[in-house]
C-alpha cells in the first residue's frame, strides 16, 4: 500500500506499471496508475475490490490503494493525489468544498433500493419473540419511536437505572451527532440515555452479545454492513423526513430541534475531475456497478465471519454472480475477467 505522505511526496512510480494493453484503450489512461482510497469499513472495502477487479483485469488497468485518515485520502482526492475514492456518503465539507470547486465528481449509484439507510433498531424477537429459542415477546406493541417511553424499563441502563440506553455510535461519528440531537427531537432525552460505544467494533460486540443471549436492546445502526445479514432486526419508525427539521438535527449546536427521520443516502464514488475527464470508459464501468442490500450485506458479512479479505470475497462474487457484473463490462472485458477468475 502506498501512504498519503509517499504520493505527496511526488514518489515516482515504475514505468513498467504503465504498459498499454488493447482492452485499456479509452478505459483507463496507460501512463497512470490509478489510485484507490484504502477505505476502513467492510462493504466500501467490497466494492473498491469489485472495480479494481474488472478494471483491472478485464482491461489491463494498474491501480493500487492508498492509505491514510478520511481527511488525508479525501484531502488528496481533491487535489489529484488520488483519483477514487469508493463508497462516497457525500457527508464531509472536504468533498462537498471539492465539488463546488470542481475538483472532484460524485458518480454512479452503488445501492439499489433507495441507498444506505440508518435508523434505530430492536431485534426481533423483542417483538415478535423466537419459538425456537424460547424467546417471548417483551414489547409487542413496539413500533415507533414515539412507544420508547413506556419501554425504558425494558432497555434499563446499568449506570442510570431510572432509564433506557440507547446504544449509539463513538463520539467523534457523525451519527453520534445526529443521535444526540434526535433523542432531543423526539422527546427521549428525559427518558434514554445516549450511551456511546467506544468503537465500531465495540458497538458491534455489544449488539452480538446481546442477541446471542436473548437479550433486548435498543440501538442505531445501518445498511449495508454485517450484522444487517447476520440477525433480523426491526427498525423503528421515525417521524417523516423534514428538510427543515434535518437541518437542525444535523447541526449539533441547535438547540431547538425537530423531529425527522435520517434520509436515504445515495452511495456513489468519489472520482478526482482530472482523472474523470482522462478515463471516460473507467467511469463507464463504475456508473453501471449495483449491488442490492442483500447482496452486499452478505458479502461483508462473510469478510467478517471468515476474517476473508476483500480482494478474496470480491473474486468469489463475481464468479458466482457473472450475469450480474457482465452486464457492467465490454464482452471482451468479461472474457478476461471471467478467465482471470478460474
Amino acid at each position: 500500500m502506498t501512504s498519503i505522505t509517499q504520493i505527496i511526496s511526488g514518489l515516482a512510480l515504475s514505468s513498467a506499471l504503465f504498459a498499454p494493453t488493447a482492452f485499456a484503450q479509452n478505459v483507463c489512461s496507460p501512463e497512470q496508475t490509478i489510485k484507490f482510497a484504502g477505505i476502513t469499513w467492510e462493504s466500501g472495502q467490497f466494492y473498491t475490490s469489485l472495480i479494481r477487479t474488472l478494471l483491472d483485469t478485464g482491461y489491463g488497468c494498474k491501480s493500487e490503494l492508498v492509505t491514510g485518515s478520511t481527511a488525508a485520502t479525501e484531502t488528496a482526492l481533491v487535489g489529484n493525489d488520488l483519483q477514487v475514492w469508493v463508497e462516497q456518503w457525500n457527508r464531509t465539507d472536504i468533498v462537498k468544498k471539492g465539488q463546488d470547486m470542481g475538483k472532484i465528481k460524485l458518480v454512479g449509484d452503488l445501492l439499489s433500493g433507495g441507498g444506505a439507510s440508518e435508523g434505530f433498531f430492536v431485534p426481533e424477537y423483542v417483538v415478535k419473540g423466537d419459538a425456537k429459542r424460547g424467546i417471548a415477546a417483551t414489547a409487542p406493541d413496539l413500533k415507533t419511536v414515539a412507544d420508547l417511553p413506556k419501554y425504558k424499563a425494558l432497555f434499563k441502563d446499568d449506570e442510570e437505572p431510572g432509564k433506557g440506553r440507547m446504544l449509539s455510535c463513538p463520539v467523534g461519528w457523525d451519527c453520534e451527532k445526529i443521535n444526540t440531537q434526535k433523542l432531543k427531537a423526539y422527546k427521549l432525552d428525559g427518558d434514554y440515555t445516549n450511551f456511546r460505544a467506544g468503537t465500531g467494533a465495540a458497538l458491534d460486540a455489544a449488539i452480538s452479545s446481546s442477541i446471542e443471549r436473548g437479550k433486548p436492546i435498543l440501538f442505531y445502526y445501518w445498511t449495508p454492513a454485517s450484522l444487517m445479514a447476520k440477525y433480523k432486526l426491526v427498525q423503528l419508525q421515525e417521524p417523516a423526513y423534514n428538510a427543515k427539521c434535518w437541518d437542525t438535527i444535523r447541526d449539533i449546536k441547535v438547540k431547538d430541534v425537530c423531529p425527522s427521520a435520517t434520509p436515504n443516502t445515495k452511495l456513489t464514488i468519489g472520482v478526482s475531475t482530472p482523472f474523470a475527464a482522462s478515463n471516460p470508459g473507467a467511469l463507464a464501468v463504475m456508473d453501471k456497478v449495483q449491488l442490492t442490500p442483500d447482496q452486499i450485506n452478505t458479502a461483508v458479512l462473510q469478510m467478517t465471519e471468515r476474517k476473508a479479505n476483500s480482494d478474496v470475497v470480491a473474486r468469489e462474487f463475481l464468479k458466482a454472480n457473472p450475469a450480474l457484473w457482465q452486464k457492467w463490462v465490454s464482452k471482451e472485458a468479461a472474457a478476461k475477467v471471467s478467465a482471470a477468475l478460474k
